[in-house]
C-alpha cells in the first residue's frame, strides 16, 4: 500500500539514505586509497630492489675480478719469492765458491813463495857465494903485483856480498826459514827487528809461548798479517811507534797491531768495490780462510789497530 508522505518527510528520507550510503562507502574508499598507496609503495620497493640487485651483481662481478687479480698477484708474489730465494741460494753458492777459490789461491801463493824462497836460498845465494869464493881465490893468486886488478876484485866481491844479502832478504820476505824451522815467535822477532832497522819505527813485541801450539797454517796467517800490517803502516800511517801484541783469550789467539799514525775511514777502505788497499783485503781473506775474525779500528788521535783472532783447533 503506498504510503503517502509529505514533501518534508521525503527530503528527510533522502538525506538519511544519502548519509547511510555515505557512511557505508567511506571505509571502502579509505581501503581503496590505502591499497593504491600500498601498490605505489610496492612498485617503488620493487624498483629499488631491482636497482639494488643490479648494484649487487655489479659489485659481485667487481669482487670476483678483484679476487682473481689478487690470486694472480699472490701467485706472482710466490713465484717471485721462489725466484728470489733461488737467486739468493745461487749467489750464496757463488760466494762460497769464490771464497774457496780465493783460499786456494792464497794457499797456492804461500806454497809458491815457499818454493821460490828455497830456490833463492839454496840455488842463487849459493851460486853467488861460490862466485865470491872464486873471486877471493883469484885475488890471492894474483897477489900484490896486480893492485888494480885486486881492487876491482874487491869491488866485485862487495857487490856479490850485497847481492847475497839482498837475495837472503828477499827469500826471508817470501818465506822465512825460521818460521818453518823454529816457529812463529823467532820468525816474528827477526822480521820485526829487521823492519825496525829499515824504517826506524819503534816496534814493541809481546807474545806467549802457547801461540806455537797453533797449526802451521794459522801461524803463517799471523806472520803474514803482521808483515802486511807493518808494510801498510810504513807506507801510509806516518807513525812513529808500533805495538805488536799476541794474547790468549779463551780458546783462541788474538794478535793486535797498533800504531800511533794517522787514521782513515775503515769502511771506505774495505769496500769491495774500491779495493784501495789490497793489503787489508788480503789480511781479511787470510784470517777468514782459517776460521778467524779480522777487524780494523781507526780513529783520529788514536791511530789504527789491526786485530786477528784465530781459534785453536779442538785438539789443541
Amino acid at each position: 500500500m503506498p504510503v503517502n508522505c509529505s514533501a518534508s518527510e521525503r527530503d528527510m528520507i533522502v538525506r538519511l539514505a544519502g548519509a547511510f550510503f555515505l557512511d557505508a562507502l567511506s571505509p571502502i574508499e579509505k581501503t581503496h586509497r590505502a591499497m593504491v598507496d600500498n601498490v605505489a609503495l610496492l612498485k617503488h620497493s620493487n624498483e629499488s630492489l631491482r636497482c639494488r640487485t643490479s648494484e649487487l651483481l655489479a659489485a659481485n662481478q667487481s669482487l670476483k675480478k678483484e679476487i682473481a687479480q689478487r690470486k694472480s698477484a699472490e701467485r706472482s708474489l710466490r713465484l717471485s719469492e721462489q725466484n728470489h730465494r733461488a737467486l739468493l741460494k745461487k749467489a750464496h753458492q757463488m760466494q762460497l765458491q769464490l771464497r774457496h777459490l780465493s783460499h786456494q789461491i792464497l794457499l797456492a801463493q804461500e806454497e809458491e813463495r815457499k818454493e821460490i824462497s828455497r830456490e833463492l836460498h839454496d840455488e842463487i845465494a849459493q851460486a853467488l857465494t861460490g862466485i865470491n869464493v872464486q873471486l877471493a881465490s883469484m885475488k890471492t893468486e894474483f897477489g900484490a903485483s896486480k893492485k888494480s886488478f885486486s881492487r876491482h876484485i874487491s869491488q866485485t866481491q862487495r857487490l856479490v856480498e850485497k847481492s847475497v844479502d839482498i837475495v837472503h832478504q828477499f827469500a826471508r820476505n817470501l818465506r822465512p826459514t825460521l818460521l818453518d824451522d823454529l816457529g812463529l815467535i823467532p820468525a816474528l822477532h827477526a822480521y820485526l827487528n829487521g823492519f825496525a832497522k829499515r824504517t826506524r819505527l819503534r816496534i814493541s813485541f809481546s807474545t806467549f809461548a802457547g801461540v806455537e801450539k797453533l797449526s802451521n797454517d794459522k801461524r803463517i796467517v799471523l806472520y803474514r798479517v803482521a808483515q802486511a800490517a807493518l808494510i801498510n803502516i810504513a807506507q801510509h800511517a806516518q807513525a812513529n811507534s808500533v805495538n805488536v801484541d799476541i794474547k790468549a783469550p779463551p780458546h783462541a789467539v788474538l794478535m793486535e797491531i797498533k800504531d800511533d799514525g794517522k787514521s782513515f775511514d775503515v769502511e771506505h777502505v774495505l769496500d769491495p768495490s774500491r779495493y784501495k788497499r789490497l793489503g787489508l783485503v788480503g789480511m781479511r781473506e787470510r784470517v777468514e780462510m782459517v776460521g778467524g775474525i779480522f777487524q780494523v779500528e781507526s780513529a783520529p788521535g788514536r791511530g789504527t789497530t789491526v786485530s786477528a783472532k784465530l781459534p785453536f783447533s779442538r785438539r789443541s
